[in-house]
Formats: C-alpha cells, sequence, structure tokens
C-alpha cells in the first residue's frame, strides 16, 4: 500500500514538472532560444567560410555593441541616445496615425459614400511610397516635424484602412438586438461597432509600427540628422564597418519585437473572448 503511495506521489511530481515545462510561454521560450542559437551557429559559420574583414561576426557584433553603448560613435553619440530620438520620433508619428486613421476609417465605414467619392485621392496617395515623400519633407518641412509627417504617412493607411473595412463586417444581428432594446445609432457606435472592430486596429497598428520603422530610417538616412538609427547605420557603412551597422539594424529590429509583444499582450488582456487574437 505504502509503495502505490510512493508511486502516486511520485507520479504526480512528474505531471507538475512536465506541465511545467509545457507551459506555452516556458516552450515558447525554449524553442526560441534553440532557434536563436543554430541562428548565430549559421552565421558564426557563414563568416568564417567568407573570410572577409568587411562581412560581421557574432564576435564583431558584440565588440561594437559594448563600444557604442560606452565610448559612442565617431561624433560621441552613444546608441541610447539614437534608440532614444528614433524611438520618440516613431511614437510621435504613429500617435498622430492612430488619433486620424481610427475616426476616420470609422466614418468612412460607417458611410461608404464618403470613401466612393474620395477614392480617386485616397488610393492613389496609398500607394505612393513613403520614402517618395522624402525630399518634400527636406525641402518644406523642418527637423522633427518632417520625421513625423513622413510616419505618419507609412502608418496611416495600416490603420485606416483596417478600420474602415471592419465596420461593414460587424454582425447586423447584433445591431438589431440593441436597436430593440432602445439603442439609438450612437449608441450602437459606441457600444458595439467600436469593440468588435477593436481587434482589426491593433491589427493594423502592428502592421503600421513595422512601415513606420521603415519610414524612420530611411527619412534618418537622407535627412541631415546626426544622431537617429537610421544616420548610425549609414555613418558606419559609409566606412565600410559592417559590425556597427549591424548593432544598429539589430536594435531596430529589437525595439520593433519588444512593441509588437506589448501590443500583442494589449490584445490577449483585451480581447480574452476572441481565441483568435494574437496566433
Amino acid at each position: 500500500m505504502s509503495g502505490n503511495v510512493g508511486t502516486t506521489i511520485v507520479n504526480k511530481k512528474a505531471k507538475i514538472n512536465t506541465g511545467a515545462f509545457n507551459a506555452p510561454g516556458l516552450k515558447k521560450l525554449f524553442y526560441n532560444l534553440i532557434s536563436l542559437g543554430i541562428f548565430v551557429a549559421i552565421w558564426s559559420l557563414l563568416a568564417s567560410l567568407f573570410k572577409s574583414s568587411f562581412f560581421p561576426t557574432p564576435d564583431g557584433v558584440v565588440n561594437a555593441l559594448v563600444n557604442l553603448i560606452v565610448h559612442g560613435d565617431l561624433e560621441g553619440y552613444t546608441l541610447w541616445e539614437h534608440t532614444w530620438v528614433s524611438t520618440v520620433r516613431i511614437a510621435a508619428g504613429f500617435f498622430v496615425a492612430l488619433i486620424m486613421g481610427v475616426p476616420l476609417g470609422l466614418l468612412m465605414g460607417l458611410y461608404p459614400t464618403i470613401y466612393e467619392r474620395t477614392s480617386a485621392i485616397i488610393e492613389p496617395i496609398r500607394f505612393i511610397p513613403p520614402i517618395a515623400w522624402v525630399p518634400m519633407a527636406i525641402v518644406l518641412l523642418v527637423g522633427f516635424s518632417r520625421y513625423v509627417f513622413l510616419i505618419w504617412l507609412g502608418a496611416f493607411f495600416p490603420i485606416f484602412i483596417n478600420t474602415m473595412v471592419s465596420v461593414p463586417r460587424v454582425d447586423p444581428i447584433w445591431k438589431d438586438v440593441v436597436k430593440v432594446y432602445g439603442g439609438n445609432r450612437s449608441f450602437i457606435i459606441k457600444k458595439v461597432v467600436f469593440p468588435a472592430v477593436l481587434p482589426d486596429i491593433f491589427a493594423g497598428m502592428r502592421v503600421s509600427l513595422g512601415v513606420a520603422w521603415m519610414c524612420i530610417v530611411a527619412a534618418e538616412m537622407i535627412g541631415g540628422e546626426t544622431v537617429g538609427l537610421g544616420r548610425l547605420i549609414l555613418k558606419y557603412a559609409d566606412l565600410m564597418r559592417m559590425n556597427e551597422v549591424v548593432v544598429g539594424m539589430l536594435f531596430i529590429g529589437l525595439i520593433g519585437f519588444i512593441l509588437n509583444e506589448v501590443l500583442i499582450r494589449i490584445e490577449k488582456r483585451l480581447f480574452r473572448w476572441r481565441a483568435e487574437v494574437s496566433l
């Protein structure tokens, strides 16, 4: 009898340990660490095969990272200063895109005739790459405003389009139920339509963040500023110092990854009723 009890306790402990390891967060971290290790191993192998002083290596990138953090770049700006300046520019342009894209998307989703009568203006502008606006922004705008403008151009349309196309997809049964209980149009928009399209708005925000980073890097490279991750990359690209270039690239990817994860966590908390969100 005591032997059976002992076996049961051991099995329960094993199940607890296995369950802890199989927790979604730990499994995700485990597999990502393996993937990262494989990536670094392949990178090191390629570096040894190329045997070029211009080919970035993991060791060289780590040394460049430490040097940029401790001593700064050629002009004395540290990596944190470059990162902070670019992030502030992104935040400002993204915020303007958000406060404009959501209301306009809702408006044109609720009143499709407005979009139909203005699509000849909206659609051609949507397909112009933000980088094509860089020369005009440099000539007509000064300093911080040019970056806000360029980031807004890139971030606005994913939010606007996602919001607009999601409004007609709201289940009409939900609206009818509210009408039956006496809800007016403004109440339906506030309590039914907007909550229903919020997951699509977040999806547009995640897409627009990626576009915003592409815009800021291009703008900083061409805009003549001395600080910013895009400018950092250009400085060392001119000198053919690829390790420092990779540091700038990795920091852009890291910040984008962190911001995307933040949005995913917010989605999961807000939309627990939607299992398909944030996959």
